[in-house]
């Protein structure tokens, strides 16, 4: 029997028993959806936060005044742990890898313009903060050295603080005045809209020179530094020349130097972890669609005895009767992948429509590896019962009642 005659008899005798050959697929249909969709939502979870950590900035390198393990300057004998923006200043002219420091001092303040107010973050900072974050002005422009060295009293409003603070539009929010804890600013820029990063809301604060943050919040203790290395190929030189810079100024290490690409492959590290355990979660089902296989297939045998028997006794080889039954195990196992995939793809899309924050993505891998791993669920599974028939002796088969 050629292979093509093995195939149209392995329809014709799954054609004869639809309802049965379509819940015995359903297994490997579930399994399938099951693979598609759960890969997709890993992936998409991992796609979520690889954008996210890029949008912080270009070749970043973060400084916070913490040492790893809780390890500061005071417990080394020093003083108290913390970054000034003289260390920025420092680290900005010393270190030719590094194309700008944006130190950052945060404060939860009121904001108010006429009689509408707003509690938002103030972030004094430096002129460099739109080109190391990414985070461009829409309207007028960002804080100038010279500002920041005459201390103005100037601010430049987030996307979310300039629409709950003015009706009109972001150019002619420029040159009013409005207050931050009672004093005085001038609004000289609106930045553009620029979304969450991670639970983050980018928007909703203001900035002003970070010298006028030291004078008005009196403190010289920067909270962070953003840092952004002048080429990709340079962000590695420019972290070593950081932490040699900072470890001239300061005592000890109380300083910890987190590299943008860390944070990335390592939170790429648990999200492939995620999308694998999803995967392998759902192939469980797969399997158990196999086992389902199995035992319909055998419950075929025996119905089929006499069949077996008469086939045999016209000159059927035992090969021929092997391959006409692993042939429609085959059958249901491919059938059950490609309604699994194209489900798969409709539940990946339908989450996306309707589950707000979560977003799928489906790698053409996870299709191909999917059906191919249902293709091999049905040999393994279907050549117990195939063999088993092509065992059978013919007379005692054609005996069988």
């Amino acid at each position: 029997m050629s292979l093509i005659d093995g195939i149209k008899l392995a329809l014709k005798g799954l054609a004869a028993n639809k309802l049965r050959a379509f819940l015995t697929a359903l297994g490997v249909i579930i399994g399938v959806a099951s693979v598609v969709t759960l890969i997709s939502i890993g992936e998409g979870v991992r796609s979520y936060i690889s954008n996210q950590i890029q949008a912080l900035g270009s070749n970043l390198i973060i400084v916070t005044p913490h040492k790893a393990g809780g390890l500061t300057a005071a417990s080394l004998g020093g003083t108290v742990s913390k970054l000034t923006f003289e260390d920025a200043q420092a680290i900005e002219s010393q270190a030719p890898a590094v194309k700008g420091v944006a130190p950052i001092i945060e404060v939860g303040s009121r904001i108010q313009f006429d009689k509408a107010k707003k509690e938002t973050l103030v972030n004094g900072t430096s002129p460099a903060y739109p080109q190391v974050r990414n985070s461009p002005v829409e309207a007028g422009r960002f804080i100038s050295d010279q500002d920041t060295k005459l201390r103005k009293q100037v601010v430049v409003l987030g996307h979310t603080t300039f629409k709950r603070l003015f009706k009109g539009t972001k150019e002619e929010a420029i040159g009013k005045k409005v207050k931050i804890n009672g004093r005085e600013y001038e609004v000289i820029g609106v930045m553009a809209r620029k979304g969450n990063t991670l639970t983050i809301n980018n928007d909703d604060r203001v900035f002003i020179p970070i010298t006028t943050a030291e004078k008005h919040y009196d403190t010289s203790q920067v909270g962070l530094m953003f840092i952004s290395a002048r080429s990709p190929g340079q962000v590695e030189k420019a972290e070593e020349q950081v932490k040699k810079i900072l470890l001239k100024r300061h005592k000890g290490e109380d300083f910890m130097v987190t590299e943008q690409r860390a944070i990335l492959n390592a939170f790429r590290g648990i999200t492939n972890t995620l999308t694998a355990m999803l995967g392998g979660i759902a192939s469980v089902s797969l399997i158990v669609g196999g086992i389902g296989i199995m035992n319909i297939m055998l419950v075929s045998v025996m119905e089929r005895i006499g069949e077996i028997g008469l086939r045999k006794a016209l000159g059927a080889r035992r090969r021929d009767i092997l391959l006409q039954f692993l042939l429609e195990a085959i059958a249901l196992s491919v059938g059950g992948g490609v309604i699994g995939v194209f489900l798969g793809i409709v539940a990946s899309y339908l989450i996306t429509q309707y589950i707000p924050y979560l977003t799928t993505v489906i790698p053409p891998w996870s299709l191909v590896v999917a059906f191919l791993f249902a293709v091999l669920v049905g040999i393994f599974f279907g050549y117990y019962p195939a063999r088993k028939a092509a065992l059978l002796d013919p007379l005692e088969a054609l005996r069988y009642e």
